[in-house]
């Protein structure tokens, strides 16, 4: 039998990986590209506020940043909730569950910055490796942290899983 998706450990699965993207994503940006760490956020939050909250400046902007997390960490929880039903279904185990997970972030990635900019367009300037990595380690946090906090009913359990 399949279990089923633990709720719980999805959303905090989703808060975890959502706060590691956000910090990771800004401090790559900060070290390795030539915008501020608070270009990200500001781009999250011109889905709701407009292009008119993108940098320049890329400055500390209050309203962006919290804009930018209420769009974010309900998204985070949303991808949270499919992997944690796909960990489910597929009754993967850690590493099998990270490593889908990295999939996972890789193909968030692929829909978010080629299918979205459709709507926007602002998110093809930030293609490149930072965002991929980024995406990459949310998928891979997002299976390391729901894995081992889902519920594993033991009356579904195989005897080889005891």
């Amino acid at each position: 039998m399949t279990r089923t998706l633990d709720w719980k450990a999805a959303i905090a699965a989703g808060i975890v990986a959502g706060v590691v993207f956000m910090m990771l994503e800004m401090l790559l940006v900060q070290m390795f590209q030539p915008m501020s760490m608070w270009a990200p956020p500001r781009m999250i939050a011109a889905m709701a506020m407009g292009r008119e909250i993108l940098p320049p400046p890329d400055t500390f902007d209050a309203m962006a940043l919290m804009v930018a997390m209420l769009i974010h960490f309900p998204l985070s929880i949303i991808y949270a909730i499919i992997l944690g039903w796909i960990i489910s279904r597929w009754e993967l185990g850690l590493m099998a569950a990270m490593i889908a997970g990295l999939v996972f972030g890789l193909v968030i990635y692929v829909v978010n910055f080629y299918g979205f900019t459709a709507v926007f367009p602002w998110f093809a300037d930030a293609r490149g490796w930072v965002a991929l990595f980024s995406h990459a380690m949310f998928g891979l946090v997002l299976g390391l942290v729901y894995e081992p906090l889902e519920r594993h009913d033991e009356r579904h359990k195989t005897a080889s899983q005891l």
